[in-house]
């Protein structure tokens, strides 16, 4: 068990090399980005020891922070660059947030889970990511007030990629979220707004989220 700052910035290095430059993450921007944010100050002090292992974790309002790999999958395909404005739809703990903080120049994250803003915009002040905002509201319905935005990614599934998403879009912007019914595989697609407007889709490979709560996503009564 890691018990010291020490030790956990040697873990950190370890996920670095070997969750994600030996599997394709090789932006050194990225790279840099998750050697500089602590992964142990997004989870609760029982889960430290685990903050850099290649697995989810629990945290708070009965929610995950997602492994390591799939922030910087969903970074890396999001062609996120300094300059960039983006907006990361479930916003959680606020640790992918923190990780697009280091790379882009502004970032929104909107969260619907009461509990889970106040705890993120704790974490983020106290560690001094002054370039991200926290809001509350429906993720689904994006956020108008800081559209348009270079870049989108989702932290949830859904069965389409949401109109108010598309229309917060700047033009050659980008969205990454996973497509797909909850509770089983879903599809990480990528949609780039092209200049003239058309949307251009990639796949990107299986994945597996919780759910995209909102109007234009999943009912709670649903899931």
């Amino acid at each position: 068990m890691a018990t010291s700052m020490t030790d956990y910035r040697a873990e950190r290095e370890a996920m670095v090399e070997r969750q994600l430059r030996r599997r394709g993450i090789t932006e050194p921007d990225i790279l840099d980005a998750f050697r500089a944010v602590p992964r142990e100050a997004f989870i609760s002090d029982e889960h430290a020891h685990l903050a850099y292992g290649d697995h989810p974790l629990p945290i708070e309002a009965n929610q995950t922070i997602s492994q390591p790999y799939i922030v910087a999958l969903m970074i890396q395909a999001a062609a996120i660059k300094p300059g960039d404005t983006v907006l990361e739809v479930g916003a959680g703990s606020g640790y992918a947030a923190a990780i697009i903080s280091r790379i882009a120049a502004t970032v929104i994250g909107i969260e619907r889970q009461h509990d889970l803003v106040e705890v993120a915009k704790g974490r983020l002040h106290r560690l001094g990511y002054d370039n991200v905002e926290i809001v509350e509201g429906d993720g689904t319905k994006g956020w108008p007030d800081g559209a348009p935005f270079d870049a989108i990614l989702a932290a949830a599934s859904g069965s389409h990629v949401p109109r108010p998403l598309v229309e917060q879009l700047a033009p050659n912007g980008r969205i990454v979220m996973p497509i797909g019914e909850p509770g089983w595989a879903q599809e990480l697609v990528k949609v780039t707004k092209q200049d003239d407007g058309i949307l251009r889709q990639e796949n990107l490979g299986d994945v597996r989220f919780v759910p995209l709560i909102g109007e234009e996503g999943w009912s709670d009564a649903r899931h």
